[in-house]
């Protein structure tokens, strides 16, 4: 076989990109995964300042999920720790498990009113909210007055589907917590970019290769199928043939490198209609000393912007040098999805994280980063997801903008990752009994 030719070729070395290539790996498919980043994860991954582990979006992991589900699959070590509890609010100054107590009542109550939205049974009011649907904060605002409750759903939103409460379709929201599952979760010792390294190293393992600092330029198609693509790598460009492709780069970056001329004028419209990524703020900042009470998560409800403060070195202390504490302040910006002041955002996240984290002006903060536009920390907002499938029989697209419904994270990435590798063996199995006849 030339070295030139793989089974997959998957391009994009993210999370659903990794997950897909580790799964094809492990059935048997010579894979190739081509990164134009110089490290894997994409936008769940980890760089490193001044010995500090920074996260460079995706900050948590699902545990027992689709997710870990994937590194037991194919033989990977899955090291993360659980942050115990997950998530904490903080509510009129006080530090709050609202997944149990009077909170969590109130909360699956108010819940379990949205059933007749998740039935299809909507009132008058509902009906006439014209070209999108019923936002998670209109529906909170009609079952409840309570500002610290709104607030509770906000920041639910901003940490679990990165937009505001006020451009997730309620439907999604209600779909998602329906039996009020506020999943555990964790943080790896290396940083993100830890997970993605072992579902790397199984890929290589099993024959196949990673390739970093090199681009996809180019799909090529003949006879209505993916046959090869070409690479470019320090200026140099190669050529390869593959049988199939699975793209984690998103389906509108995907329609560019394979031609708008292969696809149907429908298809470009919908792909360009479902192309809704989200934005975020978020703020790396260390301390010599302690600044939050929460392992995990501290999410807050009375912020302009701010959703939530991360705390890595309460269970990964290798994430910073010794005697540092490792912080990631995130907020949501207005609006979420679509253009904003960059500046008078990012200004407000800061005055929130100084209002609400004693110490944080004496904090030293390690980096900014705007997540937006074609670096999104979702690019489809939760609800528009496009499908996995193309109109290319052998093309597939995997990752946040092809999630399930109502699903999100790098748990819906790998999930998508999963579905689109059992339709390839599925696909390969009935060629099979076709050309073996029994």
């Amino acid at each position: 076989m030339s070295e030139n030719h793989w089974d997959a070729l998957v391009v994009g070395a993210g999370a659903g990109g990794l997950c897909a290539a580790a799964r094809l790996s492990h059935h048997g498919y010579r894979t190739l995964v081509v990164e134009r980043l110089d490290r894997v994860g994409g936008r769940a991954s980890t760089e490193e300042i001044d010995g500090f582990k920074i996260n460079t979006g995706a900050i948590v992991v699902e545990l027992g999920g689709s997710t870990e589900q994937t590194f037991t699959d194919v033989g990977a070590k899955f090291e993360v720790r659980p942050a115990t509890p997950s998530i904490l609010y903080r509510i009129g100054g006080r530090t709050v498990d609202v997944a149990s107590g009077g909170w969590g009542l109130l909360l699956s109550q108010l819940i379990r009113q949205g059933a007749p939205l998740l039935n299809g049974i909507m009132d008058r009011e509902a009906h006439e909210v014209l070209d999108r649907e019923l936002s998670t904060a209109d529906w909170v605002r009609r079952h409840t007055k309570n500002v610290a409750v709104q607030g509770v759903f906000r920041a639910m939103c901003g940490a679990g589907f990165a937009v505001s409460s006020d451009e997730l379709p309620a439907r999604v929201f209600l779909t998602h917590f329906a039996e009020l599952t506020f999943g555990n979760f964790g943080f790896c010792p290396e940083g993100t970019i830890g997970l993605w390294r072992a579902l790397a190293d199984v890929v290589e393992r099993n024959g196949g290769e990673v390739r970093l600092d090199t681009e996809v330029s180019r799909l090529h198609v003949g006879n209505g199928r993916i046959t090869g693509a070409r690479l470019v790598h320090n200026g140099e460009t190669t050529e390869l043939t593959c049988d199939f492709a699975v793209s984690d780069i998103g389906p509108s970056a995907t329609l560019d490198l394979v031609g708008p001329e292969h696809f149907s004028p429908s298809y470009i419209g919908t792909v360009l209609q479902g192309d809704l990524p989200s934005a975020m703020i978020s703020v790396n900042f260390a301390s010599r000393e302690p600044l939050i009470d929460a392992p995990g998560l501290l999410s807050f409800v009375n912020t302009r912007r701010l959703c939530y403060v991360a705390d890595f070195t309460a269970t990964c202390p290798e994430m910073a040098p010794d005697g540092w504490h490792l912080y990631v302040g995130t907020g949501v910006p207005k609006p979420s999805v679509g253009d904003f002041d960059t500046d008078s955002e990012t200004a407000l996240v800061l005055q929130d994280l100084s209002r609400e984290i004693d110490g944080f002006d004496r904090a030293r903060i390690l980096s900014i980063a705007v997540t937006r536009d074609d670096w999104p920390p979702q690019r489809t907002v939760s609800g528009y997801d496009l499908p996995h499938d193309t109109p290319i029989p052998n093309l597939w697209n995997v990752g946040d903008a092809v999630k399930e419904y109502a699903h999100g994270g790098t748990t819906a990435c790998a999930e998508t990752a999963k579905i689109v590798v059992d339709k390839i063996l599925s696909a390969a199995s009935r060629l099979s009994r076709v050309a073996d006849p029994p």
